[in-house]
């Protein structure tokens, strides 16, 4: 590493022909602004044939996580995942570029790539943090046997497709509710609009400091979608009359749980942190990605007193 160097990590879908392409032009943005493209090794491996020659760094061998300045992501929302997972360890921001479907984590649509690199360049752009969760895993006696963390959601999913699961759900260290079921997904704000939507919970805005927990499937009266403060922690009990489960973290990293284990879910004290372009309304955001349906809106009508609030 030479100091004052600029490093930035670029990460990309290296399956698609039209985000290889993408990345190639990103490494040729970066090298004539004088920055240092950087690739993980796997990333590397896969994309070598199509990067023309020039200087390219290897994550962790080459460039600490620390000294990255900035991750750009070509991919949806399963890339910029794996991104933060990459540079979990420093405190680089991630910018998403858009080159799958949904892409409800990235900042911009591929046709805007110029730009974007431009302004990592300038370093003209914000950074927003974005809650993240802390999971440990406890054995029968108390002990933490397996500790991992999650920017959209931590899952607990029965382990064989015949049986339900069986659990306790605990807040703060106090039992709320017993019952069988498929899983309980606990999704933090960010994670909303992914397999907590899906489960039926609610859509939660970004700036709202909240833990959503989802029981999927389940047998019981009392087994709604909960909202609760980050500050409180929920525990997920696997019966011991239970079969196996699955602890799953944003789709990426897995572990086994036995009968008896326990997931115990709070706020990390490291939040994600996102690069931002554009200030945009999430309302818009979900507008768009959603395609929901808004024909007919007239808007507020301005000049109107209600309350403290003008409309």
């Amino acid at each position: 590493m030479i100091e004052d160097e600029r490093y930035i990590l670029v990460v990309a879908h290296a399956r698609r022909p039209d985000t290889v392409a993408a990345a190639v032009r990103v490494i040729a943005a970066l090298r004539e602004a004088g920055a240092v493209p950087v690739f993980a090794a796997e990333d590397l491996a896969e994309l070598s044939v199509a990067i023309p020659p020039g200087r390219v760094a290897v994550l962790a061998d080459e460039v600490a996580v620390s000294d990255i300045e900035l991750a750009i992501v070509l991919g949806g929302d399963g890339t910029i995942l794996r991104a933060a997972e990459l540079v979990r360890s420093g405190r680089a921001p991630v910018l998403g570029v858009n080159m799958g479907h949904v892409g409800f984590l990235a900042e911009i649509e591929r046709d805007n790539l110029d730009e974007a690199v431009r302004r990592v360049i300038d370093r003209d752009y914000t950074v927003e943090e974005r809650l993240a969760l802390q999971v440990r895993v406890k054995d029968h006696d108390g002990a933490v046997i397996y500790e991992t963390w999650a920017l959209n959601e931590a899952t607990v999913e029965k382990g064989s497709r015949e049986r339900m699961l069986e659990v306790v759900i605990e807040i703060d260290g106090r039992p709320l509710s017993s019952f069988g079921c498929d899983g309980v997904v606990v999704s933090t704000p960010t994670g909303s609009t992914a397999y907590n939507f899906s489960g039926g919970g609610p859509v939660i805005w970004p700036g709202v400091d909240a833990i959503s927990v989802v029981p999927l499937s389940a047998h019981a009266l009392f087994a709604k979608p909960l909202v609760i403060a980050p500050e409180h922690a929920v525990a997920i009990e696997l019966l011991e009359r239970t079969e196996t489960g699955v602890l799953w973290c944003d789709g990426r990293r897995s572990h086994d749980l036995p009968p008896g284990a326990r997931v115990v879910v709070r706020r990390s004290p490291d939040p994600v942190r996102l690069a931002r372009l554009h200030p945009v309304a999430f309302t818009d955001r979900l507008v768009q990605k959603f395609r929901l349906p808004v024909e007919g809106w007239r808007g507020p009508v301005t000049g109107i007193q209600t309350g403290n609030i003008t409309l």
